[in-house]
């Protein structure tokens, strides 16, 4: 599988956290998970007056179209060349869907946060499942449009470089790391960086470090937008000290981070 990124864009990935891929996947693919989307609304798709919640969470997605559209050669090369051959597990699932509605109400998810990748004491709590220095189970987190995102429908909000803070954070952390909330916590504490907006056509994915720290916000547009951020998994665990092999760029983001 030949590579499809450059070196100035792995060194970008690096540095700032992140990569944006325009055509992941086909528009074709976009309007099938689309379709099926609107399909679990209860709300009418041809009349905004539906519309009456700022954010609508739907279930889990793993249906064909889903599967296509982070499944592709593109971002199969790109998983290859930022955690390393092997070292990933193919997205059966896209995860949940939380749909963002044009909306005078302020969405109450709007915090900045990083997602975590293991079980705390319950499973089935979400903000008590963890992140550690090594990202255990998380190889990167991947922001993926099934809708056309502009400034103002929305865009998830990416913190630039806020990974580097992130990873020197949690290396004082051992491998319990924190908990979703522990380390929401302390996200507000660290530096300023640049607001970048995750905006793009429908089939475009950002590939972001697991450590990345990133916001929703409120949508000021017309048209909903669809975004699923599912994990791709780790096969195995990163290696951060201590290796004899090159080190995969996301290991290399870490070991910026703590130095």
């Amino acid at each position: 599988m030949s590579e499809i990124l450059s070196n100035k864009e792995i060194e970008q990935f690096i540095l700032q956290g992140f990569i944006r891929i325009d055509h992941a996947f086909s528009q074709e693919i976009a309007d099938k998970a689309l379709d099926i989307l609107w399909n679990d609304l209860l709300c009418d798709r041809s009349d905004p007056s539906t519309w009456t919640e700022p954010v609508i969470r739907l279930g889990m997605y793993s249906q064909q179209a889903f599967i296509d559209s982070i499944n592709t050669d593109k971002l199969y090369s790109a998983f290859n060349q930022f955690v390393g051959e092997d070292k990933w597990i193919p997205c059966r699932s896209v995860g949940t869907f939380p749909v963002r509605f044009p909306s005078n109400q302020q969405p109450n998810d709007t915090g900045k946060h990083v997602d975590v990748s293991f079980p705390g004491n319950d499973p089935n709590n979400y903000l008590e499942w963890r992140v550690n220095v090594k990202s255990k189970g998380r190889a990167l987190l991947m922001l993926v449009l099934y809708s056309d995102v502009s400034e103002i429908d929305a865009p998830t909000v990416i913190y630039e470089g806020s990974h580097i803070d992130v990873a020197r954070l949690l290396s004082k952390e051992g491998d319990l790391g924190l908990s979703f909330m522990e380390l929401a916590g302390k996200v507000d504490e660290l530096p300023k960086r640049k607001e970048v907006y995750a905006t793009g056509k429908a089939g475009t994915v950002y590939l972001c470090h697991p450590f990345l720290v990133h916001s929703a916000q409120a949508h000021k547009g017309s048209i909903p937008k669809f975004m699923a951020q599912p994990p791709l998994l780790l096969n195995g665990e990163l290696s951060i000290s201590d290796s004899d092999e090159d080190y995969s760029p996301v290991e290399k983001a870490i070991r910026l981070g703590i130095g």
